[in-house]
């Protein structure tokens, strides 16, 4: 009898070995984090496009379309934050990704669109006959490459603790062209780092239109994201992923010569991406590490109806599928998520800045960051003293869901933001300072 006891104890014992072992970061809770890539670059090159309307034919590439995520884990929870190097990745494609990736729930999957201006339509937008360009079986292709990349980067978890870090990004590298000085400068940075002090990665949120090619002049590239990341790698950030902000009405890449013309070449595309690259890891350079740093996220769904003509012929004659809901509305997923000092608001479009810094000074992090067209991206986000406002103002108006976007969105986020756990690694002297949520 005793040695059946002792034999039944062993037995166990192996068992729960074996189980630490294979998952003990998460019985313990311990903070891990890891990245991958992966290139899409089109093969053979595809038609470009620049937003509502035909997209345009290319003959040549410069530097190579990717998409990158980042997957962390702690707490109890595991997220991925992705990148693309497209004008937007709707949900429908997000959609796909997300059922490819058993290892994380669904919506844990943050995946964001840099905006850029010169890659393949992601949407199916149509000409003026109401035929699109899109290629259906590159965009599974996409799809199929950001899934392979999340679940690597699930595979190879490693322990880790993060810098976070907000700052002004100096030098020439963006401006509002509708009004010049109305954009937000502050640069948010996460930089992932393992048990080494070595970094695995560094997320830079800034808010700016990657246009600086754009789509007419014959080009597919990654515009002034691919050097920002490839500087960001060469001088030893780890993987580099840019995630836009709210750019709305009208940020961009400032790339104007000195007569005012605009240089829409490479050459420009990487001197803004290396300025902002160095910019990036000036300002998280100092930043304290946090180790073990708490980990939240939260989603819920925000219904915009879509009263926009424009967009309600994208969602019809798009050979993607869009839907709308019985309400005739958009429903789109709003991520809340807390990491260390930091707090995170999805937004599913191009939010206008004033919409940004609103958004910020209500937030609940030391360092409060937005992820522009995240999850979605139809159209620009606008208030309704904005919207129909003013003649500058009629492209964006025209590409907006409807005159109470704005409204609707500011209020729903909020008020989720507010019922979410507040972020738990902020010191307590830190908790009621407000200056680096402001410019």
């Amino acid at each position: 009898m005793g040695g059946k006891c002792n034999k039944s104890t062993a037995l166990l014992l192996i068992v729960a070995a074996a189980f630490f072992l294979v998952d003990a970061g998460s019985v313990r809770g311990e903070f891990r984090a890891a990245a991958a890539i992966r290139d899409v670059t089109p093969d053979p090159l595809l038609p470009v496009s620049g937003g509502i309307g035909p997209c345009e034919p290319v003959t040549q590439r410069l530097g190579r379309l990717t998409v990158r995520a980042l997957v962390l884990e702690g707490s109890g929870t595991r997220i991925a934050i992705c990148s693309t190097d497209f004008l937007g990745f709707p949900s429908v494609l997000g959609e796909k990704v997300r059922k490819q990736v058993p290892g994380i729930a669904p919506q844990n999957i943050l995946i964001s669109a840099t905006h850029n201006h010169s890659g393949p339509d992601c949407y199916g937008f149509p000409d003026q006959n109401g035929k699109t360009a899109v290629d259906i079986k590159y965009l599974e292709f996409v799809c199929a490459r950001l899934a392979d990349a999340i679940n690597e980067a699930l595979a190879s978890l490693q322990p880790a603790a993060i810098k976070i870090a907000t700052g002004k990004a100096q030098g020439k590298i963006a401006y509002n062209y509708y009004a010049e000085q109305l954009y937000d400068p502050r640069c948010h940075v996460i930089q992932i780092i393992d048990a080494k002090n070595k970094s695995v990665a560094t997320l830079v949120n800034y808010a700016c239109h990657p246009e600086v090619i754009g789509p007419d002049q014959g080009i597919l590239s990654p515009d002034f994201v691919g050097p920002l990341c490839d500087r960001i790698e060469q001088a030893g950030g780890g993987i580099g992923i840019f995630i836009n902000g709210a750019l709305g009405g009208m940020v961009t890449a400032d790339c104007r010569g000195p007569d005012g013309k605009d240089m829409r070449t490479w050459d420009e595309c990487i001197r803004i991406g290396r300025i902002l690259a160095t910019e990036s890891l000036r300002i998280v350079a100092d930043a304290p590490i946090e180790k073990d740093p708490t980990l939240f996220c939260g989603s819920t769904t925000i219904e915009l109806p879509v009263e926009s003509q424009v967009i309600r012929s994208v969602v019809k004659l798009s050979p993607l599928g869009f839907e709308l809901n019985e309400r005739g509305a958009i429903a789109a997923q709003v991520n809340v998520v807390n990491l260390g000092s930091a707090q995170i608001l999805t937004i599913p479009g191009e939010a206008l800045p004033n919409i940004g810094y609103y958004l910020k000074r209500k937030m609940h992090g030391r360092h409060n960051l937005l992820f522009g067209l995240t999850n979605d991206a139809f159209g620009y986000i606008l208030t309704k003293v904005d919207w129909s406002s003013f003649a500058r103002y009629d492209y964006i108006t025209r590409t907006c869901l409807g005159e109470m976007t704005g409204e609707i969105f500011i209020e729903r986020a909020l008020q989720f933001v507010n019922e979410c756990p507040r972020p738990t690694n902020m010191p307590e002297n830190e908790k009621s300072k407000k200056g680096l949520s402001e410019p």
